[in-house]
């Protein structure tokens, strides 16, 4: 086997007094041709592939192949990537944890060594999407939804405490930590990483995988990653690599500085409408041009966060000066520091003044230019300029939306007061951890307008539900050293917890007055939260549209109570003098935001980082099993063992052809995962929810979707549960619901998909553009695998959808340009053939044969979505972890035809 290049590589720098040994891509370039313009990101793939060449996986010519990028600012090759760590949330976290003990069981089962189940790559899980917002606007709701979330999910953790010493290399961040972004920007990433391998110190690019799509926030500090699937995150901890096409890398050129009164929050809104827009899905960001000089990091973690609302695979900033301040304010050592510095000028991967790499495409934002924005009502990438959000309102889809009558302003009573809630009124306003609490400047200036508007006289409205839930506990420290928590208190801001809470659904009841009054006035309510997903669903069962927003203005919208009130020039209120008082009039200065952040100190971050992996005494008394594979319990409503291995051959057996499928499900564009697998409310008249109840889990105890991914009972029962999904086979009907042709009868989709089953008939779900955006959400392709889906055509995927529906032995096709479902003249009343499956190719056509019911035919040319070869060796093993398990029993791993 041949390394030449990777050998001639080989190289050492010093720093802070310490030698590394590293790959030196300037001398790898004396062989490959000139790499100097090639953009930062892609640098960090070719150092990859250099560090890794074995002449089997990766050889000269995949060296060259990015190398040669350049020529053409493309490239067709597939690469095998190794990701130097795996990072992990507990909603994904735990079915990943499940499926290497069921991984751990089929070996056993099969005569191998369980040991080999074992990541081989260090593993973070940070404990923070379960955390729901129960209690609110007091002192205690902290230790009360702590001790909500502990009760509740107590067998979770346990399971997850289990999989801790199990397992090795795998960490667990307990609960009331953060959340997993804000954890790894904060303390876990490395921006270079350093290891000792054959008593060498080997330096390279900090690189990582998530189970979280916005595991891309740490893009703003430099370090490539990306979420993917839990199953893909699984085989990557188990030694596979992420087979991947060589990205496209748009350049996104930032020019000029946000005006006084913009946020960052208003920045990024601006940055994704303009990538949706030009079209970014499957590429890499890289932001150049001097307004990043003025960019702060935590700026950049904001708009590096929501890379997957714009589509890309990542949006990424190169290393500079700014990083090195931020790793020291965040507490990383000196000599970690000296490392970063000296490994990325060395490399070429530190921004210097006026660098322009080559791009495929470019786009450019003068910062001076942006407007108070919000998104919504139901996209993160439908940007509203401020004075128009009441326009926005009105005009939306939503308010159509299963009406009855005429919406009616209702009376309720909340604490023996008698209110009125009208159209449009805001009942959640959520301060939550995801986008914006890296950013002390906008969290700041939400503290700073409470002051202000406390001073004057304002207070939230009583129908509003408030909470400040940080992704970090440097938040409350640094909050609570300006004097600003009182204020945010006075508002009902108080801390709810450390964690995801509404963004992820966990938005928690609200008052029973309320709930009943939007029902009574079947009145279309907003909810307004500094997170990055306002997906139809999502938030609150009740609330049906949902607006991102900067922190500071989730606190104006609370204070003004409806979303027809244009916060930009109608008062929010009026003082103790009777006069109305006006945003303009509290929002506060720039210069007084800054003397605020000047408090923040690297003290805090010691402090709070100090035992982050300890936990509370309620997580060191968990009791845990010791035992190498996991004692299931049959009566679990939380925990199963999965059903993905149980017929499972040492060989795979050739992929079977689909004849006669039914159309299970027939949607339109930007089909969500939150809509194929729903993380929030489990409803009573469910399936879900009758099999909950049928285990005798009392409906006050059903928690969320989400925190029920370790049952695939539950989570099957719960594909395509979304309440706002809209069916085209059942246009009449809203939510979860199918047509069963045979009978003709409208079921919920996991009925209809049981009584196909019982039948032997395989399923199809058929979709428009964009399908399976949203969160990197494995359930969204084990569920449909479950209820026997074999093909999903749509007309385009998003990235990771796409790689998990592969992952579990389901063929992704797209429609030919200029057909579609409607082109077509679809209804859902047609069977599918796809004959000759054993002869798939990546990127080949596929032809597809719809048949009518009065027998007419048509076949089109479908384009397979396996991209890859090693993506068409998953499909054909029946998914990507059935194929880990072959590699691990040391036999030889067919391939069949």
């Amino acid at each position: 086997m041949s390394s030449s290049i990777k050998e001639a590589s080989r190289d050492q720098l010093t720093a802070h007094h310490k030698t590394y040994h590293f790959y030196n891509l300037a001398r790898a370039a004396e062989q490959l041709g000139p790499i100097d313009k090639l953009p930062k990101s892609m640098k960090v793939l070719l150092e990859n592939l250099l560090r890794h060449q074995d002449g089997v996986i990766v050889t000269e010519a995949h060296l060259r192949e990015v190398a040669g990028w350049l020529k053409t600012a493309h490239a067709e090759g597939e690469i095998a990537y190794r990701p130097a760590r795996v990072l992990m949330q507990d909603f994904t976290g735990v079915p990943a944890v499940v499926d290497l003990a069921a991984m751990r069981e089929a070996v056993k089962r099969l005569g191998g060594n369980v040991d080999k189940v074992n990541p081989l790559s260090p593993v973070d899980l940070v404990i923070d999407h379960s955390v729901t917002v129960d209690a609110y606007g007091s002192e205690e709701a902290y230790a009360e939804n702590n001790h909500l979330e502990m009760s509740r999910n107590l067998e979770r953790y346990t399971f997850l405490r289990w999989g801790q010493n199990a397992f090795s290399r795998f960490r667990v961040v307990p609960p009331e930590n953060g959340i997993c972004h804000q954890v790894n920007l904060e303390y876990l990433a490395k921006t270079v990483w350093h290891e000792e391998q054959d008593g060498q110190e080997i330096a390279y690019p900090d690189t990582l995988v998530g189970t979280d799509s916005h595991t891309t926030m740490v893009n703003g500090l430099g370090v490539l990653g990306w979420g993917v699937g839990g199953i893909e995150a699984e085989a990557a901890m188990l030694g596979q690599p992420v087979s991947m096409l060589i990205p496209d890398v748009v350049g996104f050129k930032l020019t000029g500085k946000l005006n006084e009164g913009i946020t960052a929050t208003d920045l990024v809104l601006t940055v994704t409408q303009m990538l949706r827009q030009h079209g970014v899905v499957g590429k890499f960001v890289e932001f150049y041009g001097d307004g990043l000089d003025v960019l702060p990091l935590a700026d950049r973690a904001t708009i590096a966060n929501m890379a997957p609302e714009y589509g890309a695979t990542c949006g990424f900033f190169p290393v500079d000066a700014i990083t090195l301040d931020y790793l020291r304010l965040t507490g990383r050592s000196e000599a970690q520091i000296a490392l970063v510095e000296a490994y990325c000028k060395q490399q070429g991967l530190w921004r210097l003044a006026g660098d322009e790499p080559v791009f495929t495409s470019t786009l450019e934002l003068d910062m001076a230019s942006v407007v108070a924005s919000l998104a919504g009502p139901r996209r993160p990438q439908d940007r509203v300029a401020l004075p128009g959000v009441p326009g926005a309102f009105k005009a939306s889809d939503e308010l159509a939306l299963g009406k009855r009558t005429e919406p009616v302003a209702q009376p309720f009573e909340l604490d023996g007061e008698t209110y009125r809630l009208d159209q449009g009124a805001v009942v959640i306003a959520a301060i939550t951890s995801c986008t914006n609490t890296s950013n002390a400047n906008i969290l700041m200036a939400a503290g700073l307008l409470a002051r202000n508007a406390v001073n004057k006289g304002l207070r939230s409205k009583p129908w509003v539900k408030t909470s400040l839930a940080p992704g970090s506990k440097v938040v409350t420290d640094y909050l609570e050293a300006a004097g600003l928590t009182p204020y945010l208190n006075q508002l009902g801001f108080n801390l709810v917890g450390y964690g995801c809470t509404t963004c992820i659904g966990n938005s928690g009841p609200l008052k029973p007055s309320i709930e009943a009054a939007i029902k009574a006035g079947d009145l279309t309510v907003g909810a307004v939260l500094s997170g990055n997903r306002n997906f139809e669903g999502r938030i609150h069962p009740l609330v049906k549209t949902n607006w991102l927003a900067s922190p500071p203005l989730v606190v104006a919208y609370a204070l003004a109570g409806n979303m027809l009130i244009n916060v930009s020039e109608d008062p929010l209120g009026s003082g103790t003098d009777g006069k109305p008082v006006y945003l303009c009039d509290i929002w506060p200065s720039s210069e007084e935001i800054a003397q605020a952040v000047a408090l923040v100190n690297s003290a805090m971050f010691h402090k709070e980082y100090g035992e982050v992996f300890t936990g509370n005494r309620d997580w060191r008394n968990i009791a845990v099993n010791r035992a190498p594979t996991y004692h299931w319990q049959p009566d679990s409503t939380y925990i199963r063992l999965t059903p993905f291995f149980e017929d499972m051959l040492h060989q795979p057996k050739p992929v079977e052809n689909i004849r006669g499928a039914r159309i299970l499900a027939m949607l339109g564009d930007s089909v969500t995962t939150d809509h194929i697998s729903p993380a929030g409310n489990i409803k009573v008249d469910s399936p879900a929810g009758r099999y909950l109840q049928q285990h005798g889990v009392s409906t006050a105890d059903f928690n969320s979707y989400g925190s029920r991914r370790g049952n695939h009972e539950v989570m099957m029962r719960g594909t395509f549960a979304n309440i706002r999904i809209r069916n085209e086979m059942v246009p009449d009907i809203e939510g979860g619901y199918t047509r069963h042709i045979p009978s003709g009868e409208a079921l919920a989709i996991y009925d209809a998909a049981m009584r196909y089953a019982a039948e032997q008939i395989p399923l199809a779900i058929v979709a428009g553009k964009e399908y399976g955006s949203g969160s990197s959400r494995d359930w969204a392709a084990k569920g449909p695998r479950l209820l026997g889906i074999r093909v999903v055509m749509a007309e385009s995927f998003e990235r990771i959808h796409r790689s998990n529906l592969i992952g579990m032995g389901i063929l992704p096709l797209e429609f030919p340009h200029g057909e579609t479902r409607k082109t077509l003249g679809l209804s859902g009343d047609e069977t599918v053939d796809i004959p000759n499956l054993a002869a798939l190719k990546p990127g080949c056509e596929v032809p597809v044969t719809f048949t009518w019911p009065d027998g007419r035919r048509r076949t089109i040319d479908a384009l397979c979505r396996i991209d890859t070869g090693n993506e068409l060796t998953y499909y054909r093993h029946d998914g990507i972890l059935h194929y880990v398990i072959r590699n691990m029993l040391n036999e030889p791993v067919a391939d069949p035809a």
